[in-house]
């Protein structure tokens, strides 16, 4: 065994409540994949008149079916070395406040979001807030819960969550940015994913200039926003993105498995945006940002080769692994903190024990072989391409040991 200690991950966009869709989504694209396959789920966590009871026998317990997913979910992202995580709950405030308890119990590091949609034209009857002021006041219990349950926000902490600019009323999105200021809080939400949605955004928003636009016009591109995917940013929104200092969640697996594009995320950085990495499950089909920092590099390369193979586009093994520490802890607001090993940073670390084989060439079972004549880099390298939970044995988060692989 070759055991090395790595700094921690930071999820900074992930929906909990999806969590038993990973790897569900057919041939579908992001609009009509909301309707056929997440709308049903994530409204099945408060709605007794979910269709995913339609064929229920016996009468269902909506809590308990948010019980049984968040603690797996909890529990596997744990396992993939997951510190932190900025999770979308549901519209449910009772389903997100669980959610708020079980991280803060098992000891993971969560910023919990309470989704907000509200708009009639867009989102289903049988999942939506019905009005903006219920928005509003469901948003602000869930944030007293969870000022309740950790009053210094150190390891847990509410953020403002509106789904994505189309799913809400334009006063909505206007109130949640006057709240998200008000109580100093982090604001997460959806921009720029998929053509279709650009061009929704557009309709519903005519008098706005672009999509990022609509947010700041409603004060929702502060520093403390975390703007997930950002694949269809033009120039200029890249220009507003980083006048604001609002925040990237590039989400690679996602992105390519529901066809949304390829996030130019060189250009990104170029232009001193702050860039880290989501899994997106479950859009993304894997709870793991190791498996993230990896398609990045992937994407990247395909984004070189659209650029006439110019390898600039490339990120490299150091820089994903960049991204998905020390880039999350800048997008969700946790700079000197986490993300590292200096002087005064929190014990926020996963343990990683890669498989030495010996001269018959058996090894352990850790999913990344290592023969002995490889350099430290190449090591890095091959976990990189290789690692899994396997390759995981022990995670800390603020010094408490909260997962230890048996």
């Amino acid at each position: 065994m070759l055991d090395g200690v790595a700094d921690n991950w930071t999820d900074s966009h992930i929906h909990a409540s999806q969590y038993p869709n990973a790897g569900i989504f057919g041939k579908s694209t992001l609009l009509d994949w909301l309707q056929q396959y997440t709308f049903p789920l994530e409204s099945s966590y408060g709605n007794v008149k979910s269709p995913m009871y339609k064929d229920a026998v016996e009468p269902p317990d909506p809590l308990a079916r948010a019980k049984k997913v968040y603690n797996r979910l909890i529990d596997r992202t744990l396992a993939n070395g997951t510190t932190t995580a900025s999770y979308y709950a549901t519209i449910h405030v009772e389903a997100t406040n669980l959610l708020a308890q079980i991280a803060f119990d098992k000891g993971q590091r969560a910023y919990i979001g309470r989704v907000c949609m509200d708009r009639p034209e867009t989102c289903p009857d049988y999942y939506r807030d019905e009005t903006t002021e219920e928005t509003i006041a469901n948003t602000k219990a869930s944030i007293k819960f969870c000022r309740d349950l950790d009053p210094s926000g150190e390891l847990l902490a509410h953020i403002i969550t509106p789904r994505f600019a189309p799913s809400c009323l334009p006063e909505t999105l206007t109130q949640l940015g006057a709240l998200a200021k008000d109580e100093d809080l982090r604001i997460q939400t959806h921009i720029s994913e998929n053509l279709n949605e650009v061009k929704l955004v557009r309709d519903l928003f005519p008098d706005q200039e672009s999509y990022a636009h609509v947010y700041d016009h409603h004060g929702l591109l502060t520093s403390k926003t975390i703007l997930a995917h950002a694949v269809h940013l033009s120039k200029e929104e890249m220009r507003l993105v980083k006048q604001r200092n609002s925040k990237i969640s590039h989400c690679p697996d996602s992105n390519s498995a529901l066809g949304s594009g390829l996030c130019p995320v060189r250009e990104m950085l170029d232009q001193g945006i702050e860039v880290g990495l989501g899994t997106d499950v479950s859009g993304g089909y894997n709870p793991s940002i190791l498996d993230a920092a990896r398609n990045a590099c992937i994407v990247s390369r395909h984004v070189g080769f659209l650029n006439n193979g110019d390898s600039r586009y490339n990120l490299g093994v150091a820089e994903s692994l960049w991204l998905g520490t020390m880039g999350g802890a800048k997008v969700v607001g946790m700079e000197g903190r986490l993300g590292g090993f200096e002087e005064g940073m929190l014990w926020d670390v996963q343990e990683i024990t890669l498989g030495e084989v010996d001269e018959d060439g058996q090894g352990e079972d850790t999913a990344v072989d290592i023969f002995g004549w490889e350099s430290w880099e190449d090591r890095i390298g091959k976990w990189l391409w290789n690692g899994d939970s396997r390759t995981v044995a022990r995670v800390w988060v603020g010094g408490r040991l909260v997962h230890e692989r048996r």
